[in-house]
C-alpha cells in the first residue's frame, strides 16, 4: 500500500477542493480552458525543471511510495499529477474565497445594522 502514498496525497487534496465547485458554485470547472491556459504553462516550466534535476542526479523519488509508472526522462506519472492537482485545488481555494467573501461581508454588515 505504501506505493499509493503519492496517490493519496494527490487525492486528499482533490476531495478537499473539489467540493467546493458545486457547493459555493465558483464556476472553474466550467471555465476549462481558463484553467488549462493557467496551469499549463506553469506546469510545463515545473516538469522540464524536475526532468532536468532527475537527469542531473539532484533529484529522485522514492520508489517505494510510488506506482513506478515513468515518463519519458523519469519523470514519475504521480509528479505530473502534482503539477495538475496542486494548481487546480490553488485555483479552487481562490475562487472560493473570492466568491464567498462578498457573501460573508454582506452578511456580517446585516448583523451590525439589526443591534
Amino acid at each position: 500500500m505504501r506505493h499509493l502514498s503519492f496517490l493519496a496525497v494527490l487525492a486528499g487534496c482533490l476531495v478537499c477542493a473539489l467540493w467546493l465547485e458545486p457547493v459555493l458554485r465558483v464556476g472553474v470547472l466550467r471555465q476549462w480552458r481558463r484553467l488549462a491556459l493557467a496551469i499549463a504553462p506553469v506546469a510545463v516550466v515545473f516538469v522540464a525543471w524536475d526532468v532536468a534535476a532527475i537527469a542531473a542526479g539532484h533529484w529522485w523519488y522514492d520508489p517505494a511510495q510510488i506506482l513506478g509508472l515513468r515518463l519519458p526522462g523519469g519523470l514519475p506519472l504521480e509528479e505530473l499529477l502534482f503539477f495538475l492537482v496542486v494548481p487546480l485545488c490553488a485555483i479552487l481555494g481562490y475562487e472560493a474565497v473570492r466568491t464567498s467573501l462578498p457573501r460573508v461581508r454582506a452578511v456580517l454588515a446585516r448583523s451590525r445594522r439589526g443591534r
